[in-house]
């Protein structure tokens, strides 16, 4: 058996739920394999979301790039007595030959755009659903949580504390890794920093000082060992007199040439400490030694203490984030929207689809903000749809971009440093009032006159389809 906490790679093909594998031996032995398109979006934002962040694509390709049902699946398959031989010989064989297009990592998205849109083979199609959800959905979850943090921390450093506390092994790497792409500047997971190559961050813990006779010799060795992270730890015991010894310290450490970097406060009222903290260090001639602050915070509470002007320079953000705590599921929907050559509409209450291959179309200004988004179909060209964007755009650009052709990537693999930066420059040039973490305005997005002209007639078809 391999150890639990693992997933192994070619057991991907089974993270599914059991109603895919019977739908697709039921296409099977129907001969329904035509060419389908599925699109991945998020029928609604969660309270207080004015945007989302996508992520977790490359994750999914990477699995798509491998996917196949190797011996020990098949044999698990054929020991639950439901499939006949033909079809499990059948999927013994089965590659994911489809095409993606994809927003990629690190867009900023709203409600109703495609986040993927994926056209293979009905049976291939329809067998990666559940793990196109499951990694597209919690890392979007997650990287839009994160970048709520960034929006309102102006500029002081964030780091990722949540994998304790994080919903399984996994749920911590995705955490990380999203978090990253969304500004954050680092991370406490060493596996995440060895997979990712993102910076990873600690100090210490509270166990450490109190393995000590005297929390001035905790602090002493500590940042003899290691004056490059020399980040105390000041609230194990009274926090006011813990910067003090903190403070003490960093002089008699002075002249031997070791510096200290900073204190961490985490728990107490951290306006109050901090303050207190940053006059003690400032009067001990320290005023290069930051404060950094954990301990349940999230980007509310980064809000408030940003702006009371708490003086701390860097915050620890660990279970609000890592379990997206306030809005800790993502409606995402992977809907049929064309089978063989013609469009599907899902019609059901509050949760209507929206047929036809599609482009999402995004309005630029003059200064490269963007203030508008037009759900389009694939074949429109984008001289028509400028037309349907008030005011006139000064450039307009399609999110949807081919990422995956017949079992492989188009081009190369993007770094998480790219999905990063994309992040980073959209974040910078979009507007404010969509970025409020309380009451955010809606931003615009609309449906092309052609869109909607097929909506109306395929809402005329579904009637039908039920006589």
């Amino acid at each position: 058996m391999p150890v639990d906490l693992r997933l192994e790679p070619g057991e991907a093909p089974l993270l599914t739920d059991f109603y895919e594998l019977t739908m697709a031996a039921s296409y099977f032995a129907t001969g329904y394999n035509d060419s389908a398109c599925f699109s991945l979006t998020t029928r609604r934002l969660p309270p207080r979301r004015g945007f989302l962040v996508a992520a977790g694509l490359e994750r999914l390709l990477e699995t798509l790039e491998e996917f196949q049902f190797g011996p020990r699946l098949i044999d698990y398959l054929d020991s639950l007595k439901i499939f006949t031989a033909e079809f499990l010989q059948f999927l013994s064989q089965l590659r994911f030959t489809g095409e993606i297009r994809a927003i990629p990592e690190g867009t900023i998205f709203f409600a109703e755009e495609p986040l993927i849109e994926v056209r293979a083979p009905l049976i291939e199609a329809q067998l990666i659903e559940t793990l196109a959800l499951n990694q597209i959905g919690m890392a979007s979850l997650i990287a839009s949580k994160a970048a709520r943090s960034f929006a309102v921390a102006g500029g002081r450093r964030l780091v990722d504390f949540g994998l304790r506390r994080s919903q399984g092994a996994d749920a911590g790497l995705i955490a990380a890794r999203s978090s990253y792409l969304a500004g954050f500047h680092g991370t406490s997971n060493v596996l995440a920093g060895m997979r990712y190559g993102v910076p990873v961050y600690g100090t210490m813990a509270h166990s450490y000082v109190m393995a000590h006779e005297r929390e001035r010799e905790a602090f002493e060795s500590f940042v003899r060992i290691f004056p490059r992270l020399s980040t105390l730890l000041v609230d194990t015991y009274d926090t006011v007199r813990g910067v003090e010894n903190a403070a003490r310290v960093a002089r008699d450490l002075a002249d031997a040439g070791i510096v200290l970097m900073g204190i961490r406060l985490d728990s107490g009222n951290l306006l109050d400490l901090s303050r207190k903290a940053r006059r003690i260090l400032d009067q001990q001639g320290l005023r290069n030694v930051s404060i950094f602050a954990s301990g349940n915070i999230d980007e509310y509470r980064i809000h408030e203490l940003v702006t009371a002007g708490a003086p701390i320079d860097a915050f620890g953000v660990g279970t609000a984030m890592v379990v997206s705590q306030d809005a800790p599921a993502l409606d995402v929907a992977y809907k049929l929207t064309e089978y063989a050559g013609k469009p599907r509409l899902k019609t059901s209450e509050h949760k209507i689809s929206l047929p036809g291959r599609k482009q999402i179309f995004r309005a630029h200004n003059r200064s490269g903000g963007f203030y508008a988004d037009l759900i389009a179909l694939e074949e429109e060209p984008v001289t028509t749809v400028t037309g349907e964007f008030r005011p006139a755009p000064a450039q307009v650009v399609p999110l949807l971009e081919p990422v995956f052709s017949a079992g492989r990537r188009i081009m190369p693999r993007p770094t998480l440093n790219d999905a990063r930066e994309r992040f980073m420059r959209s974040f910078a040039v979009f507007d404010s009032r969509y970025k409020q973490i309380d009451q955010p305005d809606t931003y615009p997005v609309r449906h092309s006159a052609a869109l909607n002209a097929l909506l109306i007639s395929e809402r005329l078809r579904a009637e039908s389809r039920q006589d």
